[in-house]
């Protein structure tokens, strides 16, 4: 298990939590003073009042939580955030709103979920040609529906 240091930036502030021990996603809280309503096709910052410091080799994938997204039309506005792990600034999760009506976010709400992922440093090598695929440089739909 990965430790993760925290650091409350506001006392209110809810320490992530998952709802299931084989979750993949830790649920990320809105710290804020007052309500915040995320106007229709809009999108606003929630605080969440955390700091962390993530292990070196992994970033923080900030998802949206599935029955946020489906039932209240909210969304982090990036689709994915990327939190580095050299990164100690508060956790923002920027929400957006694609539904047909404003929504309101409350202090204490879950708003997005935190996923822990390795990634693999990149060196990159100008050449001439690339290797061959069946593939080839057929895009988007080139390999059925």
């Amino acid at each position: 298990m990965a430790q993760v240091q925290v650091k409350k930036l506001d006392s209110r502030a809810i320490l992530p939590t998952h709802g299931s021990p084989d979750a993949a996603g830790y649920d990320l809280y809105a710290c804020l003073d007052a309500d915040v309503t995320v106007w229709q096709h809009h999108t606003e910052m929630i605080h969440t009042g955390l700091a962390v410091a993530l292990p070196e080799g992994t970033f923080g994938a900030v998802f949206a939580r599935s029955g946020l997204a489906a039932k209240e039309g909210l969304r982090p506005a990036n689709c994915v955030g990327v939190v580095d792990s050299d990164y100690r600034g508060e956790l923002m999760v920027a929400l957006h709103n694609d539904s047909p009506v404003a929504r309101v976010v409350k202090h204490g709400e879950r708003v997005a979920q935190l996923v822990l992922l390795p990634y693999l440093p990149m060196a990159f090598d100008e050449v001439d040609t690339l290797p061959e695929t069946a593939r080839g440089a057929g895009g988007f739909g080139s390999t059925g529906k």
